[in-house]
């Protein structure tokens, strides 16, 4: 459980100066935030739009002065794009990644011009089969054009966002946590007393070190160099091969390609060995376009090296998810191997779990200790897609990634249960399998307590709606012939635990609220029956499931809400 009883105060950094301290003991009230969020970068930003929309206020502080300028963290998977979906955000994120929308799957390749070339996949959804699971799809959004797309949405939703400030110190105690932020242009300083914070602060998290949290996982993997270039010429050698990246395996001058706009601007992931006592200087100018010349296969190509940057692939998993009121999210709380893009899109899953949760107990209809199912069901999936993203980088022969003797390398099976089926048998739930799979070989989003609820379309007032889009604000009942029995059992709920529960029933008769479409059924699509009911959680997860008819609704429904609030 959270310990929010703490008999004296949990200090974690000191000290502050006597007109520091006098601040914090007598803030004002533009100095005090029910949630600060410490990290502007995909899932602090992430973090900040949910909260917004739910009527979360919040501060954001992000130590650098604008939004990230390298392209990076492109893959953005259907469960990541049904947040943003539902966030009112999807739309604007798929204009911003229009020029790569028609760039599909990974490339194996000893150069672009000769024989030796291998599609590891061509379609990341051959034949559309994704559209029966989700009313979204992928989306390939570098983060550089992600980012500010999400500040835009963020700010249109509350959220104050401060860049250039970085959080010098905090401490926390029973009631909150005190920070204290540093504008870096400035200098000036300003203590501010929140509720709760959320540590999005990246793999060296500061905040996770200064809590004394420790990780597990084998640790590095390997380590790049993203080199920034232009060279029109090389789009003659891609020619019409419209891949998301090209995994180039000249021994000589291996490195993964991709591509930025399809012409002229290129990204060149090269391997990096520090442990051979190579360094960052090492890698000039001359020796990154001879590096590129010679992966690609084009001698002599003019190339004009725009950026570097390294970046570091690793596989670890905070020992803990929170310590009282600070709660890790993102790269902070786990790092993965970069092949399947599942790092970013679990810490954005991160952000989206944590922020309903915080919204309940802020807004006084669930208990504090709800939080606690945060780390529950959070960290075993850190766990499990860490090792996935891991296996699938042998899988693809990944670039400067050599897998330790006995790790697997085969063909890895479903990668969409990854990203979309994987479950929390423990957590927030009631009824869920606890032996249940985090991530099943197959997909099961059949209704199940602790799965993503199934989507199917529905129809009302003339409006086409999935499923999923009634999930964000409040929790959701669903029902059908006993509709008013479980809509008088929701009324009950709602006077009782004061959460806005929201009652639909399904199906074609004049009391309905929504229509399933022709030859849907929406109990059957859920797993229960016409009689039945099914608890839908703000975030899209089944709570519980009635299977059949209740003999007393109210009471089945007020006694599970209990359960699920912490408030029995």
């Amino acid at each position: 459980m959270i310990e929010h009883g703490l008999s004296r105060a949990f200090v974690l950094h000191l000290p502050y100066t006597p007109l520091e301290l006098e601040h914090a003991m007598n803030p004002t009230a533009e100095d005090r935030v029910p949630v600060l969020i410490v990290g502007g970068s995909l899932v602090g930003l992430s973090a900040s739009l949910f909260l917004g929309r739910l009527g979360v206020r919040h501060l954001l502080v992000e130590k650098h002065s604008d939004t990230s300028r390298h392209p990076r963290g492109r893959g953005n998977n259907v469960r990541t794009m049904e947040l943003y979906r539902v966030a009112g955000a999807e739309q604007r994120i798929r204009e911003a990644a229009s020029t790569l929308a028609d760039n599909h799957g990974i490339l194996q390749a000893r150069s672009l011009t000769g024989d030796e070339q291998e599609w590891l996949f061509k379609e990341i959804d051959p034949g559309g089969g994704l559209a029966k699971f989700s009313p979204s799809a992928w989306c390939l959004c570098s983060q550089n054009d992600l980012e500010p797309v999400l500040v835009r949405c963020a700010r249109e939703h509350g959220g104050d966002l401060r860049f250039s400030t970085e959080l010098s110190s905090f401490e926390q105690d029973a009631q909150g946590v005190t920070a204290v932020l540093r504008n870096r242009e400035t200098g000036e300083q300003r203590t501010v007393r929140a509720d709760y914070l959320i540590a999005a602060d990246g793999p060296r998290s500061p905040v996770r070190e200064r809590l004394g949290i420790g990780q597990t996982g084998p640790g590095d993997l390997f380590h790049n160099v993203s080199i920034t270039f232009r060279a029109p010429a090389l789009a003659d050698a891609v020619g019409d091969r419209r891949f998301i990246a090209c995994y180039l395996t000249n021994p000589e001058a291996d490195g993964a390609l991709l591509p930025v706009d399809n012409r002229a601007e290129w990204v060149f992931h090269a391997p990096w060995h520090p442990d051979r006592g190579e360094t960052l200087e090492d890698f000039t100018d001359e020796r990154c376009i001879d590096h590129i010349r010679r992966a690609t296969g084009v001698p002599g190509m003019p190339v004009e090296i725009t950026g570097k940057a390294p970046w570091h692939a690793a596989e670890r998993v905070a020992e803990r998810y929170a310590a009282g009121r600070v709660f890790l999210a993102g790269d902070s709380a786990h790092e993965m191997s970069p092949t399947g893009a599942f790092g970013s899109n679990t810490g954005i899953q991160d952000a989206h779990n944590l922020a309903w949760k915080l919204a309940a107990v802020l807004n006084g209809w669930a208990s504090p200790e709800l939080l606690a199912s945060y780390e529950a069901e959070r960290q075993p999936v850190a766990r499990e897609t860490s090792a996935r993203a891991s296996a699938r980088s042998a899988e693809h022969s990944h670039p400067g990634y050599v897998p330790a003797p006995g790790a697997g390398g085969g063909r890895q099976r479903g990668v969409l249960t990854v990203a979309l089926g994987y479950c929390y048998p423990h957590g927030a739930v009631v009824g869920a399998d606890p032996e249940l799979p985090v991530v099943p070989d197959q997909m099961r989003l059949t209704g199940e307590p602790g799965t993503r609820a199934p989507h199917m379309w529905l129809h009302a007032a003339g409006e086409r709606r999935s499923t999923l889009d009634l999930y964000e604000k409040s929790f959701v009942l669903l029902t059908g012939t006993d509709g008013e029995m479980w809509r008088t059992a929701a009324k009950g709920a709602n006077e009782e635990f004061a959460l806005g529960l929201k009652c639909y029933m399904i199906g074609t008769g004049p009391n309905d609220d929504m229509a399933p479409e022709e030859g849907a059924d929406w109990a059957e699509k859920h797993g229960t029956t016409p009689e039945g009911a099914v608890l839908v959680r703000p975030d899209g997860f089944v709570a519980w499931r009635a299977e059949g008819r209740v003999a007393d609704p109210e009471a089945a429904l007020r006694e599970v809400l209990a359960s699920l609030l912490c408030r029995s």
